[in-house]
């Protein structure tokens, strides 16, 4: 569905984007010259299918330091380096689901989470967050009671693309206790772990792995792309236990063989400045949120609250039932380009309850703030001309 509305904004330079999930701020220039150099060294070739020691052993060290109190450290043994999160996430559900297992995700979500079990043939079941005034929260008796003995895989995104919600420590407790009594693996996408703005720039949201044992059931995914400004260089890793790493990497092998080497050399760089690159990210994705939300809140029959996490306003309109409609009308009569909020719900042909319409997502990783209000002034003048005003 996002790729709907973009394609029907393709060629329009009067549109403003905000439809995709990244910053339009370019990599930092020292992660592009490790990588130039790279290339210029003749290094064309073949990697390991795990990836570059180098890289597992700066992923370990900088996933160890990110743990709360240092009590979880994360080995090399645990980790698998991928071209890209989302790859990443596919070769945890190829690893871990066959046709017919039973899977619960948790919705809204982006979409790939909930297609990639269902490629591999698994029965999915999406339980949904509960709006909230704008605001999203988890119903956990609801989720628990989904999380029957037959369930295979549990998936969840914190902080969550669309909504920015993010699990609270005792939540994770929760569900891990849960889900280790039944035999559930949990499959973590904690790629925006650390654009999370309850605490300072330099710490990180709550991670499953602030409470797991290496041996627990438990795949963690993260990725370079959103706070260290990688989105196109596709770069990830995968944490889980150390029995698994071997079978993933045979996974690697038949999927992707390895990543570039000359993208892992970029890779190193940027773990080795992100002290210097990630602050700056999340104060600046700080500022637009708190730039666009207000003008949105100000918006007749706009409902939306500030998201704790991610890069995202996730906001709904009164009146607008079909969420893929309003967004094409927006980018022909507003040049205004927005995602679909029925992008990020199960797509099973099920009825929605009348609260899950009407949602829309704006990426507002944007390095112009002018953009940004740029951008609210269409919705607003798009939404009196829909009043008749």
């Amino acid at each position: 569905m996002i790729r709907q509305v973009a394609n029907a904004g393709l060629g329009r330079d009067d549109v403003l984007k905000f439809w995709f999930g990244e910053s339009d701020e370019v990599t930092p220039a020292l992660v592009r010259q490790a990588a130039a150099d790279s290339l210029l060294r003749g290094e064309t070739f073949y990697a390991h299918n795990l990836g570059l020691l180098e890289l597992r052993q700066a992923i370990a060290h900088y996933a160890s330091a990110m743990r709360c109190d240092g009590a979880h450290p994360v080995e090399v043994d645990r980790l698998a380096v991928t071209p890209g999160g989302v790859n990443a996430l596919m070769l945890a559900v190829q690893a871990l689901v066959n046709a017919g297992d039973r899977v619960v995700v948790v919705t809204p979500v982006w979409p790939n989470l909930v297609a990639q079990p269902t490629v591999m043939g698994a029965q999915v079941h999406c339980v949904s967050l509960k709006p909230r005034d704008g605001r999203w929260t988890l119903d956990m008796d609801e989720l628990l009671q989904a999380l029957t003995p037959q369930t295979r895989l549990l998936v969840v995104n914190s902080p969550n693309n669309p909504t920015g919600w993010t699990l609270s420590r005792a939540e994770q407790q929760t569900l891990l206790d849960h889900c280790r009594q039944a035999g559930t693996w949990i499959l973590a996408d904690e790629v925006y772990e650390r654009l999370y703005f309850e605490a300072s720039p330099n710490a990180c949201a709550p991670s499953f792995l602030d409470l797991a044992d290496p041996q627990d059931r438990l795949v963690v995914v993260n990725s370079f792309s959103k706070s260290l400004l990688m989105t196109g260089w596709r770069l990830g890793w995968l944490v889980m236990p150390p029995d698994m790493t071997q079978e993933v990497g045979k996974l690697v092998e038949f999927n992707t063989s390895c990543s570039p080497v000359f993208v892992q050399r970029a890779g190193v760089a940027a773990l080795a400045q992100q002290a210097q690159i990630t602050p700056g990210v999340v104060a600046h994705l700080k500022t637009c949120r708190d730039t666009l939300v207000p003008l949105l809140q100000a918006l007749p029959g706009v409902q939306v609250s500030p998201a704790p996490g991610g890069m995202y306003a996730f906001f709904r309109l009164a009146g607008q039932a079909d969420s893929l409609a309003t967004a094409r009308q927006l980018v022909q009569q507003a040049g205004l380009g927005l995602a679909p909020g029925d992008a990020f719900f199960n797509a099973d042909g099920a009825v929605r309850p009348p609260e899950f319409e009407g949602w829309l997502r704006w990426c507002f990783a944007s390095q112009d703030l002018e953009r940004l209000r740029a951008g609210a002034g269409r919705l607003a003048q798009w939404l009196q001309a829909k009043s008749g005003l």
